[in-house]
């Protein structure tokens, strides 16, 4: 039996290192010290977020709860995960107060410190470091297997808790024997940036230069007539694509796992990502919602991760011509040029570059994927935002921007704005994060860092007033994305490197 305190412990001390490998170092030596049925547990605590996901819990009611702390750690990490199962499972007639009870007894058996790390836990707001990537590299070393074979069976489970299990119980045999299985969805491959489609195509033999849409992504999987939908962040969303559903059901294959984007076509062309996701909220019907496929991973019984892109790009035409992105394969930068100005003219976003030649990456942003984009936009995180005035009297309108600093896991400031704000997205901007507050200073709200936002700037700058070293130069706000997590954000290293660029207004980057 393990200590809660020990996983605490651990935990202080990654925060406070910035060196990955002495992380990993920590990490790996609190699992080996774990019995086997406290492993997900401890590693799903590590990483921010319970085994159980998220269990109804409020900021105002994991902080409004006061007692003094226990004395001495006694709480094991069997025990704190059981009380977990309780409050999330006790529902129905007089649940709020059996949930503050319960928690209220959880709390008052932890110390002060223990007592830290499950309001932050409870609140999404822990935040020390232990990333996906970086607990599957200690996983790995803590096992004593591969870490490209344990990041592999990460990306092909979407479940860390669980790849952790299986590595130190049935080591390196256990991990290759997780494969693609049909309605389990797999992380996303995703893109880098390039300035342009020349600068993309650099070190590519032969390249797919495909549209690049604004749309929401999806992962399509079906086995005979059932289909179901998913998105980058593996929440399953079918019953509100009904057309593309239709659309799926009706290819010539038994069983299949596509790689596409769902985008609303209205009469005026493709709308902007926040309409798609309005219509889609609103029960969208099935002919407002056009699927876009540019990747097709299984299909009748066949893996195709390990595929070239070509091949895979040739069976996705044989089997569905009609819903496939526009792209061609070339190695002539005025031919890929060629495609951007198309894809811009039909009201699209850019183009992705990719090798001819690359496999499929599950969960991963290497230099294999490129997107070329006209308008240079950042995913941030709010951290704050500032009461208006004026016409804005009343709404929170300055945002307090935050990059993810991967060293950490946490966010580094890098610049305000209350630029691009409409009164419908001040509105419900407003609504959201009072719902994630934390706390305030003055007219600013500090809240929880859970919405990301696509920022749009004209470059950065270096500045001594950010923590980070730099500052966002005439930043806007595009829009909201709800459909990506605070740990997909852009990362203050992307930022500090265009310090000294000379930008053009051309460029990257959200993420595909």
């Amino acid at each position: 039996m393990t200590l809660f305190a020990d996983v605490v412990t651990a935990s202080k001390l990654v925060s406070e290192t910035s060196s990955r490998s002495r992380k990993i170092a920590i990490l790996a030596e609190l699992l080996r010290e774990l019995e086997a049925s406290e492993v997900p547990i401890a590693v799903a605590f590590l990483s921010g977020v319970p085994r159980q996901g998220r269990v109804g819990i409020g900021y105002s009611t994991v902080h409004g709860l006061k007692g003094g702390p226990a004395a001495e750690a006694s709480l094991s990490v069997g025990d704190v995960d059981r009380a977990i199962t309780d409050i999330q499972t006790a529902t129905g007639s007089g649940s709020a107060s059996k949930r503050r009870r319960l928690l209220a007894e959880l709390l008052g058996q932890a110390t002060e410190q223990e007592a830290d790390f499950l309001r932050r836990l409870f609140t999404g707001e822990l935040r020390q470091g232990a990333l996906a990537g970086l607990m599957a590299d200690a996983v790995a070393k803590a096992a004593g297997v591969s870490g490209t074979i344990a990041r592999r069976a990460l990306m092909l489970s979407g479940d860390l808790p669980r790849m952790a299990e299986i590595a130190m119980t049935d080591g390196e045999k256990g991990l290759k024997e997780v494969g693609f299985e049909i309605f389990r969805p797999i992380l996303p491959m995703l893109a880098s940036t390039s300035t342009d489609v020349a600068e993309a195509m650099s070190g590519f033999e032969r390249s797919s230069v495909e549209w690049k849409l604004d749309g929401i992504r999806i992962q399509i999987h079906r086995r005979d007539r059932e289909v179901r939908v998913y998105t980058r962040n593996l929440r399953e969303i079918t019953a509100v694509l009904p057309g593309i559903v239709a659309a799926v059901a009706g290819l010539p294959v038994r069983q299949a796992v596509l790689d596409g984007e769902a985008l609303w076509m209205s009469d005026g062309g493709p709308a902007a990502f926040q309409d798609t996701v309005s219509q889609i909220d609103s029960d969208a019907p099935p002919e407002g919602i056009v699927t876009f496929l540019f990747d097709l991973l299984h299909v009748d019984g066949e893996d195709l991760l390990d595929v070239p892109l070509h091949e895979r790009a040739a069976r996705l035409e044989a089997i569905a011509p009609r819903l496939k992105i526009p792209a061609v394969f070339t190695d002539d930068p005025q031919e890929a040029q060629r495609v951007l100005d198309e894809s811009l003219s039909a009201g699209h976003e850019g183009v992705v570059v990719k090798d001819s030649s690359s496999l499929y990456a599950a969960g991963r942003r290497g230099k294999s994927w490129r997107k070329v984009k006209p308008v240079r936009t950042y995913d941030l995180v709010v951290l704050a935002a500032e009461w208006g005035h004026g016409r804005r009297q009343g709404w929170l309108s300055n945002l307090h921007l935050g990059a993810l600093d991967p060293s950490s896991g946490a966010f580094v400031m890098v610049g305000k704005t209350f630029k691009g704000l409409t009164d419908k997205l001040l509105e419900w901007q407003t609504r959201e994060l009072l719902a994630r507050q934390t706390g305030r200073d003055g007219i600013a709200v500090f809240v929880r860092p859970e919405l990301v936002v696509e920022i749009a700037l004209d470059g950065v700058q270096s500045s001594t007033r950010y923590p980070g070293g730099v500052a966002l130069r005439f930043a806007r706000v595009k829009r909201y994305r709800p459909d990506k997590d605070p740990d997909e954000a852009d990362t203050i290293d992307e930022l500090r490197g265009l310090l000294g660029s000379a930008l053009s207004g051309e460029g990257r980057v959200g993420t595909r």
